[in-house]
């Protein structure tokens, strides 16, 4: 079954698993950077903050990554033409938007998890609040933000998968295209779970070392 595959189906796979890589890293980085900012909005003493971080944070949530993709390679397009942009930066600015909302979410569940103690502390040694977030809860709270923020980067390497509705040739879309091309679409498939999972372990054994290195 496996001769019957065929090397020359294997490099389009890797490529995808290639560019899938990209892709969650890219917007795994990005993501990280709003969701951040978000999330230190939603605790910050600005209501004005606040109020537009929980707008944000509850809009993208509440939409599907379909629906998020489609907007920035279709509808951005149409409502201003010079917002045209390649389905690779359509695929990196939506998982982007989508990741920021959930990290965003992550980090103030990290920063209200910090003891009250700590803070109290770092204001009877006077203390302002950027000095405090930064040299007491922050450093904190972003130990505690790991695990999570792991297990939703796994989450975010699967989701990489509906790029291939705006024709992303990330792993799924080269398996769908390698399968029509060979006709073996479940040796095919079976290759493409196994690039995930190759993706995917690596990230979660990290997740489970740090856990147990916290411990």
């Amino acid at each position: 079954m496996l001769d019957d595959f065929g090397a020359e189906n294997l490099p389009p796979l890797l490529n995808g698993a290639l560019l899938t890589v990209f892709l969650v890293a890219t917007s795994g980085f990005l993501g990280t950077v709003i969701g951040l900012a978000l999330g230190l909005a939603r605790t910050s003493p600005s209501r004005v903050a606040r109020v537009l971080s929980l707008v944000y944070i509850s809009f993208i949530r509440g939409q599907p990554v379909l629906i998020i993709l489609f907007f920035v390679y279709f509808v951005l397009p149409l409502l201003f033409p010079m917002a045209s942009v390649s389905r690779a930066v359509a695929a990196i600015a939506g998982l982007s938007v989508y990741a920021g909302a959930y990290i965003a979410e992550i980090v103030r569940g990290s920063l209200l998890a910090v003891p009250t103690g700590q803070s109290e502390a770092a204001e009877a040694l006077g203390m302002g609040y950027a000095l405090k977030l930064r040299y007491v809860v922050l450093p904190q709270a972003l130990r505690i933000a790991v695990p999570p923020g792991i297990g939703f980067l796994v989450a975010l390497v699967k989701a990489t998968s509906l790029t291939s509705v705006i024709g992303y040739v990330e792993l799924t879309r080269a398996g769908r295209i390698t399968s029509t091309i060979n006709q073996e679409p479940i040796l095919t498939f079976l290759i493409v779970a196994a690039l995930y999972f190759v993706i995917c372990y690596p990230i979660s054994m990290v997740g489970r070392w740090y856990e147990r290195r916290l411990a």
